[in-house]
Parts: structure tokens; sequence; C-alpha cells
């Protein structure tokens, strides 16, 4: 008799889990997906990332990198997240991305609660959220019912956007998902938290030579920037060393990182372009509030611009499943 009830009750799970798979993989995304099947899924997410952050608050702008990364390569499917030799978490522009602990330690216990339910991509997506609201963003609504994408290739991640590409080819690959200039412009303010080593713009100090007259600096870093990323960076001093992206507001999600293009104060070339491109400087202004332009809410339409991204390359259930650890497929 036991042993009947034990083999009717799996077969109920596994019904259950085909239902839920095959929901996931015919609904579009949506607020509260999980209310019925995981009612726990997000406050455990989100207290795992609390968790963390509280002993490492940089943990928060890896994190929110790393959903941003994801999107851009495949889709927002998990697959930054997968292991394996020549996956997209060793490519180039992969190598410094930080908080796989923390998707791996909220899959773990997402998975003694509801087994088979909650998927990776699900898991990044509102732990990206909650990481901005640790630094004093917004909150937001995150659609959810994404599944899990099983193909992950480093050669992919030349979709991401590069810090030496011109605004061009910025704007192009944001088009290519379906993000305009103001996602563009939007989503890369989310370099209002975060660091970057100083080998990805020691050039703009030393060996700047676009101009083609030798001139080796960058003209568009002010002056008194200038000398201050130099003593931070000396020449020929450690490339991995930390820089702040958003000097003198580092740790606090807020608009300071535009006026800091304003001011000649970008650290990487391809935010300074923000400020320096004609069609990216009206979104940047808006942000400031600069007189006779309609103003725009930094932190609702980076919320807005997320939940646009968190919706690129959303995989079917014959191309998804909901993996039951992060890093492999099942």
């Amino acid at each position: 008799m036991y042993l009947k009830s034990s083999i009717l009750l799996m077969l109920l799970l596994l019904s259950l889990a085909t239902i839920l798979l095959s929901a996931q993989g015919k609904e579009a995304p949506r607020v509260g997906f999980y209310s019925l099947s995981c009612p726990r899924a997000e406050s455990i997410i989100k207290q795992t990332v609390q968790s963390h952050f509280k002993s490492d608050p940089t943990i928060a702008p890896g994190i929110l990198r790393m959903h941003f990364h994801d999107c851009f390569v495949q889709g927002c499917d998990g697959s930054v997240l997968l292991d394996g030799p020549s996956t997209e978490k060793t490519a180039g522009p992969n190598r410094g991305l930080r908080g796989w602990e923390v998707i791996d330690n909220a899959k773990t216990k997402l998975e003694a609660a509801c087994p088979g339910v909650v998927s990776c991509a699900d898991i990044l997506a509102l732990a990206a959220r909650d990481s901005v609201v640790l630094t004093k963003g917004i909150d937001w609504k995150v659609p959810t019912g994404r599944l899990d994408g099983r193909i992950s290739l480093a050669s992919e991640t030349s979709a991401l956007p590069g810090f030496r590409d011109s605004m061009k080819v910025q704007k192009d690959k944001f088009k290519n998902l379906g993000l305009n200039t103001q996602d563009l412009v939007t989503l890369v303010g989310g370099h209002t938290i975060g660091t970057t080593a100083c080998q990805l713009f020691s050039y703009r100090l030393y060996n700047f030579n676009t101009t083609g007259n030798g001139d080796a600096t960058d003209p568009t870093i002010s002056p008194s920037f200038l000398s201050q990323l130099k003593s931070l960076c000396p020449e020929n001093g450690d490339g991995a060393k930390r820089v702040d992206l958003d000097t003198g507001r580092e740790n606090r999600f807020d608009a300071t990182f535009f006026t800091n293009l304003k001011n000649g104060r970008g650290v990487l070339e391809s935010d300074q372009m923000l400020w320096t491109d004609a069609s990216t400087r009206s979104f940047v202004q808006r942000f400031l509030g600069v007189r006779g332009l309609r103003a725009l809410n930094f932190n609702a339409e980076f919320g807005r611009s997320m939940v646009k991204m968190s919706k690129i390359g959303l995989k079917p259930a014959a191309k998804g499943e909901i993996r039951r650890i992060c890093p492999a497929v099942n």
C-alpha cells in the first residue's frame, strides 16, 4: 500500500513538472509566475542575495553585470552560468564576472523547497533586481517563467558591447536585440555601481592615438580626472587593479554616473561616448534634468529597460529546460 502511494505521488510530481515546463515554454514571462508552484521563490532568492551582500557588497554589481551578459548572448536563458571548456563563461568578456556562488546557493535552496520548478535564468533575473535594490536603486516587478538554455558558446560573446566599440557598433548591438538608443544609455547607466580593471582603459591615459597626431591622452578626459586615474593606474602598473566606474558615488545606484560623464569623468571610453556622441547625449541630459528637455527618471527608466531586456531570446519548451544545477544541463 505504501509502495503504491509512493509511486502515485512520484507520478503526480512528474506530471506537475511536465505541466509547468510546458507552461514555461508556451507562456510569455509574467509577474508572479511562481505564486502557486513555488510561493517562496522570490523571497528565497532575495534572502540569499542579501546574505551574500552583507558580507561582500561588491557582489551586487557583479550579479547585475552577469544578467546583462547572459541576455546579450543566446537571450536571457542562463547560458552564461554553464561550465565547460568553450562556454560563455570562459570568454574574455566574462572572465571577470562574479557572483556565481550566489546563484548556485539560491538554486540549492530552491531545489530543496520546490524541486525542478524555478529556472536558473529566472534566479539570475530576480537576483539582478535584488542587487539594484540593495544599492539603493529602484525595485521593479520581474516577469518570470523563463526556461534555461542548453547551448553556451564562447564564440558568441562577440555580441556583447565592448569598451572600445564605436557608438554606431554599440547601437547596432542593442538594436539587434530589440533595444533602442534610450535603452542603451539607460542600461549602461548600470555602471553607477561596480568597478573595472586598469588594463581596460589605461590606453586612454598613455597610448591614445585615434587623432593620428601622436596625442597620448584621450582629450575627453578632464585634466583633474586624468591625474587621478594616472595615480590609480600608473603606466606599466598592475593592469588587474580595480577602479570605480562612478567615482564619488560608486556604492549607490543613482544618476551621478551621468554627471560624471558630463564632467569628462567617464572611466571607460565607451561610457564617455554617451556624452560626446550627439545621438546619446540628449538622453544623458534628460537624466540630468537639463532645462528645455523632457526629464527622465533614471531609476524608473532603468527598471523599464531591464524588463525589456529580460525578455530577449526566450526559449520554447523544445529548446529549454529547468536545470537541476545551474552550471550544467540536465
